[in-house]
């Protein structure tokens, strides 16, 4: 069943409103969207056909003139032949073509107030229309936004990154002990031997280059 009854309702209705009470505003607004391109398609269908019986009205005008025309003719032509009932009779006939083509053309005014409602309906179907895709514009919009704010704040502040972090905390801890190893070294005035040197740094280097690694490979995630 459609969220509207008829053109007037789509018309008269609210978008905001029915976003704001909807429980899947997304959802919603195709529903929404959906019955109005149906809405305005079945509208434009009753103006084409409107038009198309005004056509086959003012072409049965024409043949009602005509023969009128054709009634008059043989009126006169009986008159001159001293027939008078003959005349009568063909004036009458004329008669009944006229009050014919009198009511189709009272009916093509009628027609023609109903066409132009029709236009009105499909300009206002067509702005609510404009309206409803402006306002899904803005939902897919602050939905996309949303779902950015999140992505970033998980990288900023979840596990991962915080186990990272962590991890960034420990290295650099082992980093401070091995310079820390190398510095005691030099305390009391006794150099450390060749051996002990090349130790340290080989020690260093190892915990450098885990670091490095580490950090690249984050900078990778997050980017």
């Amino acid at each position: 069943m459609g969220i509207f009854s008829r053109t007037r309702d789509i018309i008269a209705a609210n978008v905001t409103d029915l976003l704001d009470k909807a429980e899947d505003p997304a959802k919603m607004i195709r529903m929404i969207i959906m019955e109005m391109q149906e809405t305005l398609v079945e509208v434009r269908a009753s103006a084409a056909r409107t038009i198309a019986d005004q056509k086959e009205m003012r072409r049965h005008i024409s043949k009602l003139e005509a023969l009128q025309e054709s009634w008059t003719e043989k009126a006169q032509l009986a008159l001159s032949k001293g027939r008078e009932d003959l005349a009568k009779a063909a004036l009458v006939e004329k008669q009944k073509a006229a009050d014919m083509a009198g009511q189709l053309t009272s009916e093509i005014t009628v027609l023609d107030d109903a066409l132009k409602a029709s236009e009105e309906d499909i300009a206002k179907l067509q702005a609510k229309l404009r309206e409803a895709r402006a306002r899904q514009n803005s939902l897919v919009t602050r939905m996309e936004s949303a779902e950015n704010r999140l992505k970033v704040r998980e990288m900023y502040a979840g596990e991962k990154v915080q186990d990272a972090f962590a991890r960034f905390d420990i290295l650099e801890q082992r980093v401070d002990f091995a310079e820390g190893r190398a510095d005691a070294m030099n305390l009391g005035g006794t150099p450390p031997s060749l051996e002990e040197e090349i130790a340290a740094l080989k020690a260093n280097d190892k915990v450098e280059a885990e670091l490095a690694a580490m950090k690249a490979a984050q900078q990778q995630k997050e980017g």
